[in-house]
């Protein structure tokens, strides 16, 4: 059961907080995260982003559109294409756990496009023992959702979009944890709600230059339990904002700049009230006396609202709750693809501080990319660190023509 906890701190590992009510700045400095069920749905799943600081809410429209904003894909160029990805992850502390992506999408007119995506991501295998430490079997954990989206313009500047999500988690095979109740995989319905507004071309000194925007609130659903009438969990409801510059330097140079703002959309743990001796106390329907914060235990829109006033440190503990990445683009004859970015999650609300790298590859039919993450936390060994993702880009449009030829 050993590598069970281990599950529990990818879980942590991948989560944030939410905003505003006034209490003693006491609890500014306490560890407290924000857990929730399928973490693997914030995991960026390419390498182009991945290489841009975790960005995507407004950059330029691509094959991976559907994870970051799916309005961005009524903007798209092209009439169809499909990427591949995968990145191995986590891999300083526990060998075998990846991340596979598969996307595509198809345009059906001048103003709309449908995609979709299948997302695989793998724990290795894990040993089951009871407190005997006799052997109940092994299983290999296993996650995974299918996507499928839905993006229109609703004027020449404006997109709105929508992806509706199937997600799939087994992380116990159906083995009997001892003294509890029987596991089961859990299943949940998600939906993204997207807008994306691409400016027109202006020119800054001489070079022609636009602006974009977008929001995007995925993953917003019903909760996961893993046992019958057991606990449930919310799904890693995620709200993005983010903004894109892009400038034509001149005919063979290209740049542009982005930056996202994250928050998660479940709620805050508060802190519980215990007696001299550190035990809880508890009222008298059994349910423990609150500090400071919110009762969690409350549904899924009710906790996407109270996501923004309930830390226990009031403003700026949820101040504290958002997540900052920045990225930059340098393309050189649109061939060749040069990348770099910052993502920066405050030290309490789970400490991920890391810089990206990547370089891209743009041919006639196909695309690659690669990005590289550097962990920025000092004195401590980073589990995100030589974290590497690989993308490939086939342009059915471009094959297509090239058969006919």
């Amino acid at each position: 059961m050993k590598k069970i906890a281990f599950i529990a701190l990818a879980t942590v590992l991948f989560s944030s907080n939410s905003f505003a009510q006034d209490v003693s700045s006491d609890y500014l400095d306490n560890l407290n995260t924000i857990s929730t069920s399928v973490p693997f749905l914030l995991i960026a799943p390419d390498s182009r982003a991945g290489a841009m600081g975790d960005v995507g809410a407004a950059t330029t429209p691509d094959h991976n559109s559907i994870h970051w904003n799916a309005s961005k894909l009524a903007f798209i160029s092209g009439d169809r294409g499909i990427s591949s990805s995968y990145t191995p992850w986590l891999q300083d502390l526990v060998p075998e756990i990846s991340l596979s992506y598969l996307s595509g999408f198809k345009r059906l007119n001048s103003r709309s496009t449908i995609a979709g995506s299948m997302r695989y991501f793998s724990l290795g295998e894990i040993k089951f023992t009871n407190s005997n430490n006799e052997s109940l079997g092994s299983f290999s954990p296993n996650e995974f959702a299918f996507d499928g989206a839905y993006a229109m313009k609703l004027s020449e500047n404006f997109s709105t979009g929508m992806a509706m999500r199937y997600i799939y988690s087994n992380l116990t095979g159906g083995i009997n944890v001892e003294g509890g109740a029987p596991t089961k995989p859990g299943t949940s319905f998600g939906v993204d709600i997207s807008s994306y507004y691409q400016s027109d071309e202006f020119e800054i000194e001489d070079k022609t230059a636009y602006w974009a925007a977008g929001l995007n609130i995925s993953n917003v659903g019903n909760k996961i339990s893993y046992t019958d009438g057991g606990e449930e969990h919310f799904l890693p409801m995620n709200g993005r904002l983010g903004f894109n510059l892009n400038m034509d330097l001149d005919d063979y140079n290209s740049f542009s700049f982005a930056f996202d703002v994250n928050k998660l959309l479940a709620p805050t743990p508060p802190v519980y009230a215990v007696d001299e001796e550190g035990n809880s106390i508890f009222e008298d329907n059994g349910d423990r006396v609150i500090e400071a914060g919110k009762d969690p235990n409350v549904g899924t829109l009710q906790g996407m609202f109270q996501s923004f006033s309930d830390a226990p440190g009031g403003a700026k503990e949820e101040l504290n709750e958002l997540m900052f990445a920045a990225g930059m683009e340098y393309w050189y004859l649109k061939q060749f693809a040069f990348r770099g970015g910052y993502f920066h999650e405050h030290a309490t609300k789970g400490n991920r501080k890391y810089f990206t790298l990547g370089v891209g590859l743009r041919m006639n039919v196909f695309s690659l990319d690669m990005a590289y993450l550097i962990p920025a936390t000092q004195g401590t060994r980073s589990p995100l660190a030589n974290t590497l993702r690989f993308t490939m880009l086939l342009d059915m449009e471009a094959l297509y023509a090239t058969d006919k030829e």
